[in-house]
């Protein structure tokens, strides 16, 4: 007699519902994601995917209702957006804002140290920096394969980036801080197909850290450019009403969302 295996997700959602001035915005919304797994998060406009985002990183105008987040199997709605990170959650915005007099470089550094330290061996592939030169070799390496000029470390964290820069910043800082889980919510929006590509293949370097990662986004464009993809989720009026492999994203792409019973607004 055979005993079924059973293995934890790392990310558990489970039942969330939340609102924001007392509108429910999510309602039942569900989710597992593994280290070494990636989700695609598609759906309408208003449908409440950039809620999960800001919402599962603690953000304070959202008030969550029932449910809960766990990671690995303990639950962190009492943390702050600052513990949450700590567990190896990084969030990639949608619409980065400028942060003046923060260095990008220093800020980087610091990000590192404070993961690895909170991390310790779950994690076993960080490398230790002795020197903030090897640091900066580092992180040029990044930059390079984001496209990125080595410039930008002696700028401000996002002043004076153009929409594309931010975005390719986020997946560079990604790659940097190699988080467990990493979720970008619409790293491809408002991008050429050349920087599309670029952040796809930060993608794919990340998950060769055995990474979890779910892409929250309008298209199947950037979903073509991964390596791997193992769920399609479609998401509307705030929970998951659909779940599928890679074709799912392609026949969102060619029928939209009516085929559903939903529209996109």
């Amino acid at each position: 007699m055979f005993e079924e295996s059973f293995v934890m997700a790392f990310l558990e959602v489970k039942d969330l519902h939340a609102s924001i001035e007392g509108k429910e915005i999510l309602t039942g919304l569900s989710l597992n994601v593994n280290k070494g797994e990636v989700h695609a998060l598609m759906g309408p406009n208003g449908s409440g995917k950039s809620t999960f985002a800001n919402v599962l990183l603690g953000h304070p105008k959202y008030t969550i209702t029932s449910g809960d987040i766990f990671v690995k199997e303990q639950s962190i709605l009492d943390l702050s957006t600052d513990e949450r990170s700590k567990k190896g959650i990084f969030l990639g915005f949608q619409y980065p804002i400028e942060i003046s007099g923060v260095g990008y470089s220093h800020f980087l550094r610091n990000a590192y140290n404070t993961l690895s330290k909170s991390l310790g061996q779950d994690q076993q592939n960080r490398d230790v920096f002795i020197t903030v030169r090897e640091f900066h070799e580092y992180v040029k390496r990044n930059l390079d394969y984001v496209g990125l000029d080595p410039s930008f470390l002696g700028r401000y964290l996002n002043e004076g980036f153009s929409g594309g820069e931010k975005k390719r910043s986020e997946v560079m800082q990604m790659l940097v801080l190699k988080p467990n889980i990493a979720i970008l919510d619409e790293p491809d929006s408002g991008l050429d197909i050349d920087a599309v590509k670029a952040v796809a293949d930060a993608i794919n370097k990340l998950l060769a850290t055995d990474a979890g990662v779910v892409v929250i986004t309008h298209y199947a464009r950037i979903l073509r450019y991964l390596t791997k993809l193992d769920h399609v989720h479609v998401m509307a009026r705030g929970r998951i009403i659909k779940s599928g492999g890679k074709e799912l994203s392609e026949e969102l792409e060619s029928k939209g969302y009516g085929w559903l019973g939903i529209e996109d607004k």
